[in-house]
């Protein structure tokens, strides 16, 4: 049995909308100007920290990182689903790997406490049932540990399976496991980075395409 291992934000879900409004409430709670949908999205995949750090620039962000983190996740906790979505092509992708025989996992760096209800509001990803958070093992993405637990969940051999993911620390953390790495182009990757330099074994431009990699 082989496996495919996905990245969660910016791969399965499109979770900027929430994100961005929770960012841009901190913002505002602070005096500080919105960001814009298209400042915000590009950068979703790098989460709180990001977010936060490019709302307040990072000066600021370093100086009072603890309090802006708790405030912005306690915001997005009671708010992450209300404009999260899946991607076009998800449910019927997942559905077609289960057809095919796949085995499927979720490995994301979000903390557990948002993925464990993040995850469920959605019955395609509800029947999924090995999910690692970026705090289920000691180490996240781009170290390979959470990526190895799932397939050792999985009981699949890391070598068969495949990850995909829309950051570099998805490509990093799945060659790392030994596993064919796709990168989720229609995700959220800044103008400013170079996915071509990442050395992904493919790139995928919808969902969909993943279907013509697989064996």
């Amino acid at each position: 049995m082989s496996a495919v291992l996905f990245d969660l934000d910016g791969t399965l879900l499109d979770t900027a909308p929430d994100l961005g409004a929770a960012l841009n409430q901190v913002l505002s709670e602070y005096g500080r100007p919105a960001v814009a949908a298209s400042e915000y999205t590009p950068i979703a995949s790098h989460g709180s920290a990001g977010l936060l750090k490019y709302g307040f620039g990072e000066d600021y962000f370093n100086a009072h990182r603890e309090t802006l983190r708790t405030r912005f996740l306690d915001i997005y906790n009671n708010n992450l689903a209300q404009y999260t979505q899946l991607f076009d092509g998800v449910q019927q992708l997942l559905e077609a790997l289960n057809r095919r025989g796949f085995a499927v996992a979720i490995v994301t760096n979000k903390p557990g406490f948002l993925t464990d209800q993040l995850v469920p509001q959605f019955p395609a990803l509800a029947a999924i049932e090995v999910v690692v958070s970026g705090d289920t093992v000691a180490r996240a993405k781009p170290h390979p540990d959470p990526i190895l637990h799932a397939a050792e969940l999985l009981g699949v051999d890391p070598t068969t399976a495949w990850y995909v993911g829309d950051a570099e620390r998805d490509i990093i953390a799945g060659k790392a496991a030994g596993m064919r790495t796709v990168i989720a182009d229609y995700g959220y990757i800044h103008a400013d980075e170079s996915p071509h330099l990442w050395q992904a074994d493919h790139r995928i431009k919808t969902p969909l395409e993943l279907l013509d990699l697989l064996p």
